[in-house]
């Protein structure tokens, strides 16, 4: 059983810390119809709220499993923010996520029909230096956007990236001419939503702002992509899509914060929630998840510096899409999905003296003529 961090409600949020305590007498624990206690328990727990937002508590109550186990301690904590007059509560919850290594040839999955792929893609070339941000842009795009051609078929142009890693976010450690290290997310998400995603498209064809990734390489008043490209894809039976090339920067193979990814298929409409992330120069949306039990989650183990990750963040082609968010992508299993959600999530099964994660995401327009 792996962890995930899923956004499960939406609530009003305090505005003060606290510390409460609780304690109950019940004549029998039952938990899903079956007694826990098999006769009287005592449960109670303690609660503790940050004006911050963070949260975290402890409950406990006797039991009676005839096997010499006679108390549950349960641990749980998240934490709150608000999005203008609306409070969401994000919680950790638990989720299978499936080794999608030892899934057969008939059933891997694809960043086609399922929205995520892994390939077998070393980097090229001479050594990049991957904190230098011009040498990335320069050295390192154009990579990607082959891998994202070879794996669609189509036209794509790599436009921005990141940088992540839990020691350098802790460290604030900078990218030479760009900026600093992120941490890993660990939120379920996707990039981007039905609003978003053809703005990010129309953006592409203007000349960047100062605060855009390209500003430094494209010329004067030059743009990544023609406003022809734009109508063509926004017009009826065009299509355009967004993929992420996720890769391992370091030597070894990722150990901790691994990736999750949601088979696109098995996402629903009500499984969304929008939220803006207002950014200097624009204003971007994305999608939350709330947690569904026909959520089908995977991830790869031990990802190699050679293999790339693709991680497609929106598809205009999928049912999802094309609905205006009033079918999920498995409605016809025989369509593109529309997009997977992902986030890195903690594994149990790391040990202590796993090497952190340091890794590359590049986002890639994808244009289908």
């Amino acid at each position: 059983m792996k962890k995930l961090l899923l956004l499960v409600g939406l609530i009003s949020l305090p505005t003060f810390a606290s510390v409460s305590a609780n304690v109950s007498f019940a004549s029998d624990y039952i938990w899903r119809g079956m007694t826990q206690s098999d006769g009287p328990a005592i449960q109670g727990g303690f609660d503790y709220e940050a004006e911050s937002g963070f949260y975290a508590g402890i409950w406990g109550s006797n039991v009676n499993f005839n096997d010499g186990a006679g108390s549950e301690l349960d641990y749980y904590f998240g934490y709150g923010f608000e999005l203008g007059s609306v409070g969401v509560d994000l919680e950790q919850q638990d989720a299978v996520v499936h080794d999608a290594r030892q899934l057969s040839e008939k059933n891997r999955r694809t960043i086609g029909s399922h929205g995520f792929e892994l390939v077998d893609q070393p980097i090229l070339g001479e050594e990049i230096d991957f904190f230098d941000h011009r040498q990335v842009v320069e050295n390192y795009y154009g990579q990607c956007a082959r891998i994202v051609e070879q794996a669609t078929g189509a036209r794509a142009f790599a436009f921005d990236h990141n940088i992540r890693s839990a020691t350098g976010k802790q460290s604030a450690k900078r990218i030479t001419g760009g900026q600093t290290v992120q941490g890993p997310a660990h939120v379920v998400h996707g990039d981007y939503t039905l609003t978003s995603a053809p703005q990010r498209l129309r953006d592409l064809a203007k000349p960047p702002s100062g605060n855009d990734t390209l500003a430094s390489v494209l010329k004067d008043g030059e743009s990544l992509i023609s406003q022809s490209m734009v109508e063509r894809s926004l017009t009826q039976g065009g299509r355009f899509a967004i993929i992420n090339v996720w890769r391992n920067i370091d030597d070894e193979p990722v150990a901790t914060h691994p990736i999750a990814l949601c088979d696109g298929q098995t996402v629903e409409p009500k499984d969304l929630v929008v939220f803006e992330i207002h950014y200097q120069d624009r204003v971007g949306e994305n999608y939350f998840a709330k947690q569904a039990t026909a959520q089908q989650w995977y991830y790869y183990p031990g990802i190699e510096r050679s293999e790339a990750l693709l991680i497609k963040q929106w598809d205009s082609a999928g049912p999802l899409a094309t609905s205006r968010g009033e079918n999920g992508d498995g409605s016809n299993a025989q369509a593109p999905c529309t997009f997977s959600f992902h986030s890195a999530f903690e594994d149990p099964t790391t040990p202590d003296d796993a090497p952190d994660r340091w890794s590359i995401e590049v986002r890639c327009i994808v244009i289908y003529d």
